[in-house]
């Protein structure tokens, strides 16, 4: 068991939005993945630990996307995203939840996250989300160079891309961020 201090630890769920969890997702799929963040984010409201829901979005133009030149673009449809595409999957969000709205991978970098974070004095995060080796690992890794200790769910993470590039994360990258952990194996001490 990991025992979490509820007042200096918060959950941060990346890109659970409709856009990306419509995407094929390894090793575990995207309702699943939902699933564990939804679970996790009920256990945090009940601690009383803060819950940070982080999607990304872009203008119809995408003239807020990263757009320096790169071997493999992500494709752009022409008139922006479908409508909804980074809408939370339905019951995630509640009241009193923060709502953190990315233009990049990774959820720190151009957003308020580390100020709101800090402010709440947060010391620890938890770590879950999809795409593992996109949003999940960049966002791990800012969190490590910004001084928060790392927790990262296992079992509340998927990769839009092959499976192995999860489970390099999780073998090689993490493990050097912070902890590897199953959801389950998570608690809260006495506040």
């Amino acid at each position: 068991m990991t025992v979490l201090h509820p007042r200096r630890t918060a959950l941060v769920l990346i890109d659970l939005q409709a856009g990306i969890t419509a995407m094929p997702c390894q090793p575990y799929d995207s309702a699943a993945v939902v699933a564990v963040g939804r679970d996790l984010a009920g256990r945090f409201r009940a601690a009383g630990a803060p819950v940070v829901l982080v999607r990304v979005a872009f203008a119809a133009d995408f003239a807020d996307a990263p757009s320096q030149p790169v071997d493999q673009p992500v494709p752009r449809p022409a008139g922006g995203l479908p409508a909804g595409w980074s809408d939370l999957m339905p019951g995630l969000a509640q009241p009193g939840d923060l709502l953190i709205t990315k233009h990049q991978w990774g959820a720190f970098w151009g957003t308020d996250l580390d100020l709101q974070l800090r402010r709440r004095g947060v010391e620890t995060i938890v770590l879950a989300g999809i795409a593992t080796s996109f949003g999940v690992e960049s966002t791990a890794r800012q969190a490590w160079e910004m001084g928060y200790g790392l927790y990262v769910a296992e079992d509340g993470c998927s990769n839009t891309g092959p499976a192995e590039l999860h489970d390099l994360a999780f073998r090689h990258v993490f493990p050097r961020l912070g902890r590897v952990v199953r959801s389950a194996d998570l608690t809260f001490a006495a506040a």
